[in-house]
């Protein structure tokens, strides 16, 4: 069976229709709110067409119709119209990155934040793996007889501690010597630079004993790696509550449940890049049964050409797409931008 000119007309209307108001859709109220110069009866027939092709299906207590996966599918690449923000929705994006953020982690929190506010949507967004940062200062500040505090910061911004243990016959001139030679071995190096070599190049400068030096620098070769891994933040968990969709306690415990897990995140988002920079995930095209009922738009960001993370929107499958894909894109932009400014500042101090 073709899809002509009018089936297509109406299957846009009633997604459109579904999307504001979440009740299946009938002919009468296409008819009705539509200018197609159709009648409801006419209306209907092709309602049973399309429903037939598998781009609508008809809930058991309702006598409308709702589009299906592949209805949303053909609506995201064929039918909808390009959402233009506001001039309202511009400045508060705008607005809201242009914010003094001095750390790479404060730009990911508030770029979370926006388009969660903006859109009414789940935000997830993967942190850069940051192999091409380096090491701008590395500090070991004594709390105790037996700890200190590591601490790295990276020309992006990046700040990682961590509490290390030891010996007791470390005392502070002991940890300042051994920071003086952290910084002259390490400082303006990346992150895949520093090697187990770089290591013990400072054993040796240090010629200390081995029990109270190793210690420390297997904790900073494990702090240091963990500056690489990728981690992710999420914005607007529970606006999930406000789409009647989930009124349903347990799917929404299912839904909680699944994006609590970063490793379940972690899948997801790198599921959807392809190449593309704006990615979409319909219901069953989901690989996870918890997504079956929702959306995910994804855009990869990038410093440079080097594409380092991916922002993703989660919603439910009559999620307003066009509005969702031009407030991503727009942030990403902006984004994009300010990470530019981020990395390549930091590398010039």
């Amino acid at each position: 069976m073709e899809l002509g000119e009018r089936k297509r007309k109406i299957l846009q209307a009633i997604i459109d229709d579904y999307i504001s108001t979440a009740e299946p859709v009938g002919s009468r109220t296409i008819a009705k709110k539509h200018e197609l110069g159709l009648s409801s009866a006419t209306i209907r027939n092709e309602m049973a067409d399309l429903e037939e092709m598998g781009y609508l299906e008809q809930p058991h207590t309702s006598a409308g119709r709702v589009p299906s996966d592949l209805g949303y599918r053909l609506y995201v690449d064929q039918l909808m119209k390009k959402y233009q923000l506001t001039v309202s929705e511009i400045q508060k994006i705008q607005h809201a990155m242009e914010l003094k953020i001095q750390e790479l982690n404060q730009v990911i929190q508030q770029a979370s934040y926006v388009i969660s506010k903006l859109t009414q949507y789940t935000t997830v967004v993967s942190t850069p793996q940051m192999k091409r940062s380096s090491i701008k200062h590395l500090q070991l500040i004594p709390i105790d007889s037996f700890s200190a505090l590591l601490v790295i910061i990276t020309n992006t911004g990046v700040v990682k501690n961590q509490t290390i243990k030891i010996s007791n016959g470390v005392g502070v001139d002991f940890l300042n010597k051994l920071t003086a030679i952290l910084n002259d071995k390490l400082a303006g190096l990346t992150i895949e630079q520093i090697n187990l070599q770089k290591i013990q190049e400072i054993r040796k400068e240090m010629r200390s004993n081995e029990e109270m030096l190793m210690p420390i620098l297997d904790h900073i070769s494990d702090t240091i790696a963990a500056i690489d891994r990728s981690d992710i933040y999420l914005g607007g968990t529970t606006n999930i509550f406000n789409f009647p969709e989930y009124n349903d306690i347990e799917k929404a415990k299912e839904f909680f449940s699944f994006i609590e897990q970063k490793k379940n995140l972690h899948k997801l988002l790198s599921s959807t890049y392809n190449g593309n920079k704006i990615n979409i995930m319909i219901g069953r095209e989901n690989e996870f049964s918890e997504m079956k009922e929702c959306s995910l738009v994804t855009s990869t960001y990038s410093i440079g050409d080097k594409v380092v993370g991916v922002i993703g929107i989660i919603g439910p499958t009559r999620m307003e797409y066009a509005k969702t894909i031009s407030s991503l894109e727009y942030l990403t932009e902006n984004f994009n931008r300010i990470l530019m400014k981020l990395f390549y500042e930091g590398k010039s101090d």
